[in-house]
């Protein structure tokens, strides 16, 4: 069965779609218009407007970006969830990351979806939300296995120094592995300007001028090990 068959055996969603940047939001707005079982009926700039929005039209769920000024997409979830139970959030941001993905679950969100999702994926997603079940891009389902399937010591671990998010310190350790951006984004599954937010991050929380430097700090902080040393 097609998604488009399955979209029209269920009753059409009301969507609002938020998004600060212009171009991106209209774009999704055109695209889901073009697609059955969904159609948006509103759509917003910002966590604030966001939230008035759902209050004035009460849709069936939120497309909602994370990164905005005034409100962002974490606090505008919260606020919709317990304000507005009747409507569900999906998640359709840039990013992918552990840092991203777990605040927006914990506000309510119950979809999750990063911007190189296609029309079809968006429309199946809000269905599954509706429906009751969660929905996810593969790539956060990864992440989402990845830390379920983590041993249960890890969050025993010391601290990463500095402040640095978990997400941050693995930047960290890949750069100190001689990884580039590239190649970092790929073994994370995430995008290459998601790799440079957390580089510029990690180097301003650390005092880092360069990747060599960061080099160093891994070492000095015990996150990687010189070659030929084993653990003692």
């Amino acid at each position: 069965m097609t998604v488009g068959e399955d979209a029209g055996q269920q009753r059409v969603a009301r969507v609002v779609v938020v998004d600060d940047q212009t171009v991106v939001r209209e774009g999704i707005v055109m695209i889901l218009g073009l697609l059955p079982g969904i159609t948006v009926v509103g759509s917003a700039g910002d966590g604030e407007e966001a939230v008035a929005k759902v209050a004035e039209l009460a849709p069936d769920a939120v497309l909602m970006d994370l990164r905005m000024p005034r409100c962002d997409g974490v606090e505008a979830t919260r606020r919709i969830r317990r304000e507005y139970p009747g409507t569900q959030v999906v998640v359709l941001t840039t990013f992918g990351d552990d840092d991203s993905v777990f605040p927006a679950l914990r506000a309510g969100a119950r979809g999750y979806l990063t911007k190189d999702a296609g029309g079809e994926e968006i429309v199946r997603v809000v269905h599954s939300v509706l429906a009751g079940e969660a929905g996810f891009s593969p790539s956060v389902q990864r992440r989402l296995l990845e830390r379920l399937s983590a041993p249960a010591d890890a969050e025993k671990a010391s601290p990463p120094p500095d402040g640095l998010t978990v997400r941050e310190t693995e930047v960290l350790v890949k750069i100190a592995d001689g990884c580039s951006n590239q190649e970092i984004a790929t073994a994370l599954h995430v995008s290459t300007a998601t790799v440079k937010t957390h580089i510029n991050n990690l180097f301003a929380k650390a005092g880092l001028k360069d990747r060599a430097g960061a080099v160093r700090y891994a070492y000095a902080h015990g996150l990687v090990r010189p070659p030929g040393r084993s653990i003692t």
